[in-house]
């Protein structure tokens, strides 16, 4: 059996409008290929005489070379970090760019399918569940936030002597001052950034928005500050200013924590559910559920 010369390569579902249609023309993706949609096949078009027909959901693809992407070569490029990022940065402008133009249900990197037919079969298997999660995404878009506390305030120069006291400290009294000072204003940051994260949930509260929790950044990705809280919100379209100005005085009268928004972005984070929770383990002796 000869082999393919070329493999469907899957960025995301959309809904299959002019509108999607138009805005990946002229449009390439990984390798260079050009992108196109692959619309889901239906048995009827239309539901009734004269009726808008239902829109179809389409996989937003390309076609790469099988030799590129087949199975072995591919898991020698996902150990070349240069290939890698080359290929997530093409990735990411297919999506973003249908993401300006309608609800987009982005697929992790890499997602193929021996032929155009098989990726139909795909789609027509998971439609319930990528049909849903468009209807989530809709006139939605998804925003970053992020909780950051201030690093520690320089330790140069001496302490300050209490009023009162006899004397210069000595210097190494005057050192284990300034750092107790330290270690309290720490202590009132974190306190301070509990309240903020409090505050945000209220206002998520309000705005109706989904969210998802990542894990808080941690060196170089976070800088000097310290990273507390690094959210992503699936915030309606018509409510993004607002939501962003209720963020903007959240934290303005607690010292020693910074809010950051970025977005808009494609709905990454959204872009499947939640797993369910894992249900409890038994324990081996018998005495009841694992914690």
């Amino acid at each position: 059996m000869t082999a393919p010369a070329h493999l469907t390569y899957v960025y995301a579902v959309v809904l299959d409008t002019e509108r999607a249609r138009t805005a990946v023309e002229g449009v390439h993706g990984v390798s260079d290929t050009a992108v196109s949609l692959l619309a889901e096949e239906t048995a009827e078009e239309v539901s009734a005489e004269g009726a808008e027909p239902p829109h179809r959901l389409a996989f937003v693809v390309s076609r790469v070379a099988a030799d590129e992407f087949d199975e072995g070569t591919l898991k020698a490029h996902f150990e070349d970090m240069d290939w890698l990022e080359g290929i997530a940065r093409a990735h990411h402008e297919v999506v973003q760019t249908l993401s300006r133009e309608g609800a987009v249900l982005p697929l992790r990197l890499a997602t193929l399918y021996e032929d155009d037919r098989r990726a139909r079969e795909a789609l027509a298997v998971q439609r319930d569940l990528f049909a849903a999660r468009i209807a989530l995404l809709r006139d939605r878009s998804e925003w970053g936030v992020k909780l950051y506390i201030g690093p520690p305030e320089p330790t140069e120069g001496r302490a300050a002597e209490p009023r009162g006291s006899a004397g210069t400290a000595s210097p190494g009294k005057a050192y284990l001052r300034h750092r107790r000072a330290q270690h309290h204003a720490r202590e009132d940051h974190y306190r301070n950034a509990q309240e903020a994260a409090q505050r945000i949930d209220t206002l998520v509260a309000r705005f109706g928005t989904h969210r998802v929790r990542h894990p808080a950044q941690r060196g170089a990705l976070a800088g000097p500050e310290e990273n507390v809280l690094n959210d992503a919100y699936l915030v309606p379209d018509d409510l993004t200013e607002d939501f962003r100005a209720a963020l903007a005085a959240v934290a303005t009268d607690l010292d020693g924590v910074r809010i950051e928004v970025t977005g808009p972005w494609a709905p990454y984070s959204f872009a499947m559910p939640p797993p369910p929770p894992e249900p409890p383990r038994e324990d081996p002796a018998g005495d009841g559920p694992a914690r």
